[in-house]
């Protein structure tokens, strides 16, 4: 195996900065690069749409722990530099392409990209009053609109990263509207009836919240947004609309570049190798998870710091010719809306059982299975339960197990 002298990390947040923190304490004590298109040396995101939204919470405090003395991991930080294209070598190795024109040789490669968020068709670019959710920039631009006292904000899009942001603002006084274009929320993650359960949660904290809501384009008033307009022909006046219509994994730059798989991320096999020396991480990486037998790309905080420092692993063992254990992780998952602690363990199964509690008390359990065997369970205010979910997800339990343990 070629020697790994050379290690790049693109992707400067969560995954990368944990796939750079385990190839130091493997040993690899070679040249250690990190790139970042942010300025900002690697921050925790979570609080962004919660406590920092909030007002409380300092900037500062987000930097993640590892990031807090950056000199300690003995690596080159590029940061405010942004990966735009890569050129690779035979058999193995190569250069990623800078957007200054220059470029940063490598032996390995973790690619830890992220997504950035979806665009709204027809929304108006670059207009004061629109926003999205995603780095530091966005929610210091958000906080600063909401610290002004709008008289209504818009949330478009009802995932988890929509209902915290509508959620926060509502804890703050302000009045909110939340437009969902699905049936019920969330759909994508949790089923149907929890979706509608987190809708009501919503609506029992004075929210106007609309499903089934098409919105086809914005009012203006000197260049600013000032109001959003629906299929049904009425227009919601807002002064802030923030679009959380779901996030497009970063693989931009990997376009075109012969040995590489995209499809809805960066296509890694199930040791998230996705060529010779190189490996994918985090949100950007779509893998086959063993555990479920299906292709996953999982956009947690918890599978970012567990999928980064596996990649980190994973490439030195490339390196080393070594074999691994497939990356296999039971996904986890928790959202902070009012007072209610929602954790979801695992993924959604086909069939649903209600373990403990009732969606009317909005403190429940519920216990997702396929053919008898647990595969998720969604827990509200049942921290302890959630814990226990994870490992009886991760057992593969049968479902009477389950209910018992959770009941």
């Amino acid at each position: 195996m070629p020697a790994l002298n050379r290690a790049v990390v693109v992707g400067a947040s969560l995954a990368g900065l944990h796939a750079a923190q385990a190839l130091r304490r493997q040993g690899f004590d070679g040249e250690l690069t990190l790139v970042g298109d942010e300025p900002h040396y690697p921050y925790d995101r979570p609080p962004l749409s919660k406590d920092f939204l909030a007002g409380p919470v300092d900037a500062d405090k987000l930097r993640l722990r590892p990031a807090a003395d950056p000199d300690a991991l003995g690596v080159r930080w590029l940061l405010g530099r942004r990966a735009v294209g890569l050129s690779l070598s035979e058999p193995s190795g190569g250069e990623v392409l800078l957007d200054d024109g220059g470029a940063v040789g490598f032996d390995g490669l973790v690619v830890a990209t992220g997504a950035r968020p979806r665009a709204l068709p027809g929304a108006p670019d670059g207009a004061a009053g629109l926003h999205v959710l995603r780095s530091l920039d966005d929610a210091l631009r958000l906080r600063e609109a909401l610290d002004a006292g709008p008289s209504r904000v818009v949330v478009i899009g009802f995932g988890f990263i929509g209902a915290e942001v509508a959620a926060t603002a509502r804890a703050r006084g302000l009045e909110v509207t939340v437009l969902e274009a699905a049936q019920a929320p969330l759909a994508r993650v949790l089923d149907a009836q929890a979706g509608m359960a987190v809708a009501d949660l919503h609506r029992g904290h004075g929210v106007d919240v609309r499903l089934g809501a098409d919105v086809t384009g914005f009012t203006m008033h000197g260049g600013a947004v000032s109001g959003v307009e629906l299929g049904d022909g009425t227009t919601i006046d807002a002064e802030v609309v923030v679009v959380g219509i779901g996030v497009t994994p970063n693989t931009g730059w990997l376009d075109g570049v012969a040995g590489l798989t995209l499809d809805d991320g960066l296509v890694a096999d199930d040791t998230c190798l996705a060529a010779p020396g190189i490996v994918a991480a985090g949100d950007v990486a779509r893998w086959p998870n063993p555990r479920f037998g299906r292709f996953m790309r999982v956009e947690q905080w918890d599978n970012a710091v567990e999928m980064g420092g596996y990649a980190g692993r994973r490439l030195l063992a490339w390196s080393r010719g070594e074999s691994v254990e497939p990356f296999a992780p039971v996904p986890w998952f928790w959202s902070d809306q009012y007072d209610r602690k929602i954790q979801l363990a695992g993924v959604p199964g086909p069939e649903v059982a209600m373990a403990q509690g009732t969606l009317a008390e909005q403190r429940f359990v519920r216990v997702y299975h396929r053919d008898g065997v647990v595969v998720g369970a969604l827990c509200w205010n049942r921290p302890r339960q959630a814990i226990q979910a994870r490992d009886l997800v991760g057992r593969e339990a049968p479902l009477g197990e389950a209910l018992q343990v959770l009941g």
